[in-house]
C-alpha cells in the first residue's frame, strides 16, 4: 500500500493536470471543482502517508538511473504542507481568475507543479530530487509569465535563467558526488561521505558548493535571490502564495540534505551557510522596508525568512549532537512561513481584485473598518511573521534564537571566542525588528490609513466564501499553533526533526517565560523605532491634501540583476560568440593556406557566364567550408541530445 501511495502522490496530480486542460475547454465550472477535488484527494493521500513511514517505491530504469521514492518523516511533513497549500489556494483561484485568460493553461501547470514538488519531497536519492526539481522549475515558470505583460515576461526570463543556471550547477555537483561516493541515495550519503579519504575532501567541498548554488537558487538565497522580488509581484496571488510558501522550501530541502548528510559537523561549512543565511535574512528585510508594492514587500519578506531558516540549518551543524532546538526551529519555521504566506498572499489577492493595483499609495485603507475580517486575518499573518508572542511565528523564531544563544554559551564554557556569534545574535534580533517594521507599515497602510477614493465599499461582497474559508483556516492555524505550541508544534517538530539527525532535548521549553519573551520584545522594540524614525520620517510624506504618500527611495543602482548579472551574462555571450566564430574560422584558414600552396601557379577555374557561348578564366569565390557546417553540427548535436533525453524518459 505504501508503494502505491508514493507513486500516486507524485503522478496523480501530473496526470490530472493534463486532464484539466481539455475539461476546462468544455466546462469551466466543472474544471474549477475538478481542481479543488484533485487537491483534496492529494491532501488526504499525503495524510495517509503517515501510516506508512519508511515505505519505499522505485520505477526502475526510468530516466536512466530509475526514480526512487521514500516516506521519510520530514518529507511527509512537507508533502502534507504542500497538499494543504494547494487546496487552500485552489479555493480562491476561481474568484481570482474569474475574468482572466489562459486559465486552462494555468490549472494544468498548477497541478503538474504539485506532482513535481511531491517528487522532490518524497525522493529517496538526489538524482530523483534533481529530475523533479527541474520539472518543477519549468512548470512553475508558467505561473510567473501567466499574465503575459512586459513585466511578467521579463520576470519570467529572470526566473527561468536562475533556475536553469542553478539546475546545471546542481547537476555538476551530482556528477561529482556520484564519482566520489558511488551513490546518491539519501540514506547512504552520510556513511559514504564519512568514509571518504582526506585527500578527496576538497572534491567533496566542490560538489557540496555546486549543490548549494543549485538548491540556493530555488530557495531565494543571496546572491541568487534576484528572481524572487520580481516574480512574485507579477504572478497571480494564489501562485505567489505557493512560490513563496512552499516552492522555496524545495531549495531548503536540498540544502538541508547536503548540509546534514555530507557536512553534518563541519564547522567551516556551517559557518558558510550561516554567513549566507545572515546576509539573506538582512538583505530581504531591508528590501522589504523600502518597498512600496504590497506583493513585492511580501516577496522580499520571504527572502528574509529563508535567511532565518538557513541560520537554523547552520546552527544544527555547529551544535552537533546538541542541535535539537535548531532542528525544531528550522522545521517549524518552514511550516509557519508556508502558512503565513498563504494568508498574506491570498489577502493580497483580495486587495488586488478590489483595487486593481498593488501600489501602497493606491491600496491604502482598503482593509479598513468596513472590511474587518480581511483586516483581521492580515494582521494575524503579519503578527505571526513579526514574531509577536501568541502567534506561531514567535515559537519558531524563539527556538532559532535560543539555538544561537545555546552555542554562545557552549563557546564560553570551553573558553573559545564567541564575539562573532554574539554579532549573529544581534543581527538576528535586528532582522526580526525590521520584519516588525515593514509588516507594521503594511498593516497601517491597509487598515488605518484614510481610504483611497474609488475603493470597493461594502455591503457588496468583496470576497466569496471559498476565499474567506481559505483565509480563516490559515489564520486559525497560526493562532492555535501559537497559543498552544506544546501540544501542537512540538509533536510536529519531534516527528520531522528526526530525519535531520536532531539530538535530544532534556526538559520542558517554557515559551512564554521572560527569558524567551525578552528576545521577541527586543525585536519588536527595534521594529517600532525603525517604523517611527525611518519609515514615517524618511519613506513617507504627505500630499497637498494631507494624505499619506509612500515614497520609493530605493536607489536604481542597487539592482543586482540590471547592474551586474545581466551585463556580465551579455558580455559572456558576446565574447563566447566571438571565440566560437574565431575557432570556427581556424579550419577555413588552414584549408585556404593549403589550397593556395597547392595551386600557387594555377590560372584559376573556368566559371561559365550567363551566356553559355562564352567563358572566362576567373578565381573561385571564397567559401568558408567549416563555418558553413558549424551551425549544422550544433543542430545535429541538439537533435542528438533530444534523442538521448527521449530515450532516457521512455
Amino acid at each position: 500500500m505504501g508503494v502505491a501511495l508514493l507513486i500516486f502522490l507524485v503522478f496523480f496530480p501530473i496526470a490530472m493536470g493534463v486532464a484539466a486542460f481539455p475539461l476546462g475547454r468544455r466546462d469551466k465550472d466543472l474544471r474549477d471543482w475538478f481542481v479543488i477535488a484533485v487537491t483534496g484527494v492529494e491532501l488526504a493521500a499525503a495524510g495517509a502517508l503517515l501510516l506508512f513511514q519508511g515505505a519505499e517505491a522505485a520505477l526502475a530504469e526510468v530516466c536512466g538511473f530509475g526514480l526512487h521514492f521514500q516516506a521519510s518523516a520530514f518529507g511527509t511533513l512537507l508533502a502534507i504542507i504542500a497538499a494543504f497549500l494547494w487546496l487552500m489556494t485552489a479555493l480562491p483561484s476561481r474568484e481570482y481568475f474569474l475574468h482572466a485568460e489562459s486559465r486552462n493553461r494555468y490549472y494544468m501547470f498548477y497541478l503538474m507543479t504539485l506532482g513535481a514538488l511531491m517528487g522532490v519531497f518524497l525522493s529517496a536519492d538526489l538524482y530523483t530530487t534533481f529530475v523533479f526539481f527541474e520539472m518543477m522549475s519549468f512548470t512553475s515558470y508558467v505561473w510567473v509569465v501567466q499574465n503575459e505583460t512586459p513585466q511578467a515576461i521579463r520576470a519570467a526570463e529572470t526566473y527561468l535563467a536562475v533556475a536553469v543556471i542553478g539546475g546545471l550547477t546542481l547537476l555538476m555537483g551530482l556528477f561529482l558526488l556520484w564519482s566520489l561516493l558511488g551513490t546518491l541515495r539519501l540514506d547512504a550519503l552520510y556513511a559514504a561521505a564519512a568514509a571518504l579519504p582526506e585527500e578527496k575532501r576538497g572534491l567533496l567541498w566542490a560538489a557540496g558548493l555546486c549543490c548549494l548554488v543549485g538548491f540556493g537558487a530555488k530557495a531565494g538565497m543571496f546572491p541568487l535571490h534576484i528572481w524572487l522580488p520580481k516574480a512574485h509581484p507579477v504572478a497571480p496571488a494564489p501562485a505567489s502564495a505557493l512560490l513563496s510558501g512552499i516552492l522555496t522550501k524545495s531549495g531548503v530541502f536540498g540544502i538541508l540534505a547536503v548540509s546534514r548528510l555530507l557536512f553534518p559537523v563541519n564547522v567551516e561549512w556551517s559557518r558558510l551557510v550561516l554567513v549566507l543565511g545572515v546576509v539573506t535574512m538582512l538583505g530581504g528585510a531591508i528590501l522589504a522596508v523600502f518597498s512600496i508594492d504590497l506583493k513585492r514587500t511580501l516577496a522580499c519578506s520571504s527572502m528574509s525568512q529563508i535567511g532565518f531558516i538557513l541560520v537554523g540549518v547552520a546552527m544544527q551543524g555547529l551544535l552537533g549532537e546538541e542541535n535539537a532546538l535548531a532542528a525544531w526551529g528550522t522545521v517549524l519555521h518552514m511550516m509557519n512561513h508556508s502558512l503565513i504566506k498563504l494568508v498574506l498572499f491570498v489577502a493580497a489577492g483580495v486587495v488586488y481584485l478590489g483595487c486593481h493595483s498593488l501600489d501602497l499609495n493606491e491600496v491604502r485603507g482598503f482593509a479598513g473598518s468596513d472590511k474587518p475580517w480581511l483586516g483581521t486575518v492580515f494582521v494575524v499573518g503579519a503578527a505571526s511573521i513579526a514574531g509577536v508572542p501568541g502567534f506561531s511565528g514567535y515559537v519558531s523564531k524563539t527556538l532559532l534564537h535560543e539555538s544561537i544563544v545555546e552555542y554562545i554559551h557552549h563557546l564560553e564554557a570551553i573558553g573559545a571566542e564567541a564575539t562573532y556569534y554574539r554579532l549573529v545574535e544581534v543581527l538576528f534580533l535586528f532582522a526580526g525588528g525590521l520584519t516588525a517594521a515593514y509588516m507594521t507599515k503594511l498593516c497601517v497602510c491597509l487598515c488605518l490609513d484614510p481610504k483611497k477614493p474609488g475603493h470597493h465599499v461594502p455591503p457588496d461582497p468583496y470576497m466569496n466564501r471559498k476565499t474567506m474559508t481559505s483565509l480563516t483556516i490559515g489564520a486559525a492555524a497560526l493562532l492555535i499553533f501559537g497559543l498552544r505550541p506544546e501540544g501542537t508544534m512540538e509533536p510536529i517538530a519531534h516527528f520531522a526533526a528526526e530525519t535531520l539527525g536532531a539530538g535530544t532535548h532534556e526538559g520542558v521549553i517554557h515559551y512564554f517565560a521572560w527569558t524567551n519573551l525578552k528576545g521577541a520584545l527586543i525585536s519588536l522594540a527595534i521594529g517600532a523605532v525603525v517604523y517611527l524614525l525611518l519609515i514615517r520620517r524618511f519613506l513617507m510624506s504627505k500630499d497637498y491634501s494631507g494624505q499619506p504618500v509612500y515614497l520609493n527611495r530605493w536607489p536604481d543602482w542597487a539592482d543586482l540583476e540590471d547592474r551586474i548579472y545581466r551585463p556580465v551574462l551579455s558580455a559572456l555571450a558576446f565574447w563566447g560568440a566571438a571565440f566560437a566564430r574565431t575557432l570556427a574560422s581556424v579550419g577555413d584558414a588552414v584549408i585556404r593556406v593549403f589550397r593556395d600552396a597547392l595551386h600557387f601557379r594555377a590560372p584559376g577555374v573556368i566559371r561559365p557566364k550567363g551566356d553559355d557561348a562564352f567563358g572566362v578564366y576567373g578565381n573561385d569565390p571564397e567559401r568558408n567550408v567549416v563555418t558553413e557546417t558549424f551551425a549544422f553540427d550544433l543542430l545535429m548535436a541538439g537533435i542528438g541530445i533530444l534523442a538521448v533525453m527521449g530515450y532516457l524518459l521512455l
